[in-house]
């Protein structure tokens, strides 16, 4: 564990407006977020920055043998990490704002459940709008997007815009409670039905 959040501290001082955080997810986070998996059947799911891997190792709990798991990490290094820890998981080093383009690359349909490990109170508006993009279109009309938020920074206007984004782009966006034992305390944002425009859509 020490490794990790050392591996995590190093990458945060080399890139800190794409790591987002000092410290890694902490597992009660991570479960609380991966809740929006299906608990029965083979459904894919697609894991976005999963950095060192609190929410990967939280995802195969909650899949435990079943469905497929794709994560995509832009940092080569967590990519390299990821990959290692976790046979199973199929890891793409490339920006999520493809993720159309990577869920077809693997012979996948639409997919089942987003579950989001990105910094989107760190983002522009453009960053968040085309990663907001690719997660509707990539999704099931049935899918569910999960993220999470800081606490303290949820006044920013990066934050707040976010919020505005994930209830235009969604017909149900429910809050979660707030995990006080991560650092820092973090809510979870739970999004079902995506609305997605025709032109966006997935062929």
């Amino acid at each position: 564990m020490a490794r990790l959040t050392g591996t995590f501290l190093w990458q945060f001082a080399r890139s800190p407006f794409a790591t987002g955080s000092l410290v890694p997810s902490s597992r009660w986070l991570a479960t609380e977020t991966v809740t929006a998996i299906p608990s029965k059947g083979q459904p894919l799911v697609v894991e976005l920055g999963p950095g060192t891997g609190a929410i990967t190792q939280a995802i195969q709990s909650r899949l435990a043998g079943r469905g497929n798991h794709l994560a995509v990490e832009l940092n080569p290094r967590f990519a390299e990490l990821i990959e290692s820890r976790f046979p199973a998981v199929d890891v793409v080093n490339a920006d999520a704002a493809r993720l159309p383009e990577l869920v077809r690359s693997r012979g996948f349909g639409q997919v089942d459940t987003i579950v989001s490990g990105l910094p989107w109170a760190m983002f522009s508006e453009e960053l968040q709008d085309s990663l907001l993009e690719a997660v509707v279109a990539s999704l099931a009309p049935d899918g569910g997007f999960a993220t999470f938020a800081y606490l303290h920074a949820l006044w920013t206007p990066p934050a707040r815009r976010f919020r505005e984004r994930l209830r235009a782009s969604f017909d149900e966006v429910v809050v979660g409670g707030t995990v006080w034992r991560n650092v820092p305390p973090a809510l979870v944002y739970f999004a079902r039905q995506p609305r997605i425009p025709a032109n966006l859509q997935m062929a």
